[in-house]
């Protein structure tokens, strides 16, 4: 259960780390819930995934690649947490999970609306266990609404959240953004609520229960596109140009591409100095920035020439550096992980992992001065702290090992093993467009 200070207050001053003492317990699959209970892992909170024996969360075996049957895919989601395997079709695993509900402070699932109650896994149903437990459900579209049973996916809300419409060429077909956008987007609003529900109920002692649709969850992050919709005007596909700004976009330089980002006039006159082309801001077509977006081809055409002359790293010198102009080189992911600015700041650590040795770490990016964060645990193994989280519970070892013959934790004879074994996958193995389990009760949300 939470600590406390003198005052009652959880995460107290001294503890070191903000959610110290916060427990969670983590129904979900994937990337919604995954990422969200990895969030408040590194902030301190204790993490138990809850997973399918024998087989695991699906992101486990997404892939290729693998390092030594691994997907680092599923390391980057599963930072800082415990594992245990739970069947819960099986009323003795259930009544296990019903005690750790009643120590919880958070419990996340990313079930399709209805699936929760029929394995006796929802709000009602754990909140007579504990009536201050802070509930979680993510769905792809909520709870309620005439769309609420479907199932959905990154790709599919990218699609219907307007987010494709405005990716992409103009005169190509809309594309998506080349990551999990909308799961993320999600799993961060899914932290910001957990952890405001967390402090609600340090002032008022009621538990919450949150119901939050990705959809829903993208939507406010069309800002620039939604006010533009609000003013009457289309919005469009324009690559990587802004639809207000110019130039606000990506370049071709002699050996590859540069972004320059230039938000008001004495920015263009100090980029147009450093590309020494005075001629630039005397030409009535791109004077004003209202005038360089209504010529927006004529001026990437202007700018682009006097970019061919030079390297995209002699640009950033003239440009960034010494100009102090806003402008970048597009880089490639291994590039953007091993930077001189993300090794500075310590964004990528190592972690000891039982079987692999040390696995790489993207630290999350809050930097507190006066509380710690950062993960403790490597990803678990499948069904790696099946004792221990009952241990820490209070259970003596004879009353594991009859939780264990009772399959609790999945087969008796691989109870203690914790392997995730592909060939044991049945109709909840995920495909390469992550449905995950949409043929039973385990059907979920997220990719």
């Amino acid at each position: 259960m939470t600590d406390t200070d003198d005052t009652g207050s959880a995460g107290s001053p001294g503890s070191g780390r903000i959610l110290d003492g916060v427990t969670v317990l983590d129904l979900s699959t994937f990337v919604t819930g995954g990422f969200c209970s990895a969030m408040l892992a590194n902030q301190g909170a204790e993490v138990v995934k809850i997973e399918q024996p024998g087989y695991g969360d699906a992101v486990r075996h997404s892939g290729p690649p693998f390092i030594k049957g691994e997907s680092p895919y599923y390391w980057t989601l599963s930072y800082g947490k415990k594992s245990l395997e739970l069947d819960l079709k099986n009323d003795d695993a259930k009544e296990a999970l019903y005690e750790l509900v009643e120590e919880a402070d958070i419990f996340i699932q990313n079930f399709r609306p209805g699936t929760a109650e029929r394995l006796d896994v929802d709000y009602d149903t754990l909140s007579e266990h504990n009536d201050d437990l802070i509930y979680l459900a993510i769905s792809a579209f909520g709870q309620t609404g005439p769309w609420r049973e479907r199932s959905g996916y990154d790709l599919l809300i990218q699609g219907m959240s307007g987010i494709m419409s405005v990716t992409g060429e103009a005169d190509r077909q809309p594309v998506k953004v080349g990551l999990p956008m909308t799961d993320l987007i999600t799993a961060m609003w899914a932290a910001f609520g957990a952890t405001t529900a967390l402090y609600r109920r340090e002032r008022t002692g009621e538990g919450e229960y949150i119901d939050l649709g990705m959809l829903e969850a993208t939507l406010p992050w069309l800002t620039k596109q939604a006010g533009m919709v609000f003013a009457g005007e289309e919005t469009k596909r324009m690559g990587t140009k802004d639809p207000v700004l110019a130039p606000y976009q990506t370049f071709e330089t002699k050996d590859g591409f540069i972004n320059i980002c230039i938000l008001n006039e004495k920015l263009w006159g100090e980029l147009c100095e450093a590309l020494d082309r005075p001629d630039l801001p005397a030409d009535e077509r791109f004077e004003m920035n209202a005038d360089r977006v209504e010529h927006l081809d004529e001026l990437e055409a202007e700018i682009e020439a006097t970019l061919a002359d030079k390297t995209t790293d002699e640009w950033i010198e003239v440009i960034a550096e010494d100009a102090g102009v806003p402008a970048g080189p597009v880089y490639s992911v291994e590039e953007a992980l091993n930077s001189e600015q993300i090794d500075a700041r310590g964004t990528i650590t190592e972690i000891d992992h039982p079987e692999l040795g040390e696995v790489p770490v993207i630290e999350h990016p809050l930097k507190f001065r006066n509380a710690e964060s950062g993960f403790e645990l490597p990803p678990p193994l499948l069904g790696e702290h099946n004792r221990e989280v009952f241990r820490e519970h209070g259970y003596s070892e004879a009353e594991i090992d009859r939780l264990a013959e009772l399959g609790v934790f999945g087969d008796a004879d691989d109870a203690d093993e914790g392997d995730a074994d592909e060939s044991d996958a049945d109709e909840s193995d995920a495909d390469e467009a992550g449905d995950a389990d949409e043929a039973d009760d385990t059907d979920a949300n997220g990719d």
